[in-house]
């Protein structure tokens, strides 16, 4: 009797094994791998990008002469994205960083405001988006690193007097976050961050109780040895707070006061943490996620305006003060 039920009790356990072992996998596929990310396009608090700017950008987007180019990853990943130069002779350039599924010409609104401003204009396809290769998504922890790489591509390009802007929104505003904080050259003069993450385990341990009503222990630790194994991170070392600790370069923080997917809370917590003397915070209220631009243009353009102006110059963003969103 006492080894039926020792056995009993060993199956039950192999089976609840099997069972956590498959849900991890699942959620390491839902959240990390590359896909469709179907669950995204029935997320209420996502709001479609239907403002007539957004339109109206990707047309603008279309008929620019962007050229193609490539460089590798320092794990040897072909990573791709859009180039276009300024229109006039400068030494500005913005590097534009898309967001969770996206890829660079979702910055395209961005892009025409800075370009218009005569920026020239770097739009990379994240690892694992768009064009670039990658199976797996980094959510800003791998990518810290390919974004130097793409800095390191505008310097060539333009010399040692370039003077760089970071500019991301979402899963990008946390990259150029979580680059902030590594040894970043003298070229990068500041960076804007819009609806960031505080970190990859805050943000994952949020969407699992948002999505699934899930506890984060035991699945969120074992989904993240998961994504050690098959993408080279644990969720607990990608800490954009860590990062933003460390940072040296002025920071202009964005977020929406109605956020939901990425709750307004974590923009505090970064803000917080942020080592830069020039850190301003905006949150504009009633925007949703990634909305911010679209809700209020006047305030997020004035906001970007007076920061790039205190480091840049005053005259760095003139066309798109007088742009009409």
């Amino acid at each position: 009797m006492t080894h039926v039920v020792l056995w009993c009790v060993v199956a039950v356990c192999v089976v609840l094994a099997l069972a956590l072992a498959l849900v991890c996998l699942y959620l390491y596929r839902v959240a990390i791998a590359r896909n469709s990310k179907a669950f995204l396009g029935a997320d209420p608090s996502l709001p479609e990008n239907e403002a007539s700017s957004w339109h109206s950008a990707a047309a603008w987007y279309g008929s620019q002469p962007f050229e193609l180019v490539e460089i590798a990853s320092f794990d040897g990943l072909k990573l791709r994205g859009h180039y276009l130069p300024a229109d006039m002779p400068s030494h500005r350039a913005v590097v534009l960083a898309h967001g969770y599924n996206g890829q660079g010409e979702d910055m395209a609104a961005f892009a025409r405001e800075y370009h218009s401003a005569g920026y020239h204009i770097l739009m990379p396809d994240a690892r694992g988006h768009g064009h670039s290769e990658g199976r797996y998504i980094g959510f800003g922890w791998h990518e810290r690193k390919d974004y130097a790489r793409w800095i390191d591509e505008l310097v060539r390009r333009m010399g040692p007097d370039a003077q760089i802007v970071l500019h991301g929104i979402s899963m990008g505003g946390a990259t150029v976050l979580m680059a902030s904080g590594e040894l970043l050259p003298p070229q990068v003069r500041c960076i804007v961050s819009d609806c960031a993450y505080s970190s990859v385990k805050d943000i994952l341990t949020y969407q699992l109780k948002r999505m699934y009503k899930l506890p984060p222990f035991p699945l969120l630790p074992l989904t993240s040895l998961v994504c050690r194994i098959r993408a080279g991170y644990f969720f607990g070392e990608a800490s954009v707070v860590r990062q933003v600790s460390k940072a040296e370069k002025p920071i202009l923080f964005i977020h929406g006061g109605s956020d939901s997917f990425v709750p307004t809370a974590m923009v505090h917590k970064l803000h917080e943490a942020a080592a830069p003397a020039d850190k301003p915070l905006l949150i504009v209220p009633g925007a949703q996620h990634g909305s911010a631009y679209t809700t209020d243009p006047e305030v997020y353009k004035g906001e970007v305006l007076a920061f790039l102006a205190r480091h840049l110059g005053p005259d760095t963003v003139r066309v798109m003060s007088s742009r009409e969103a």
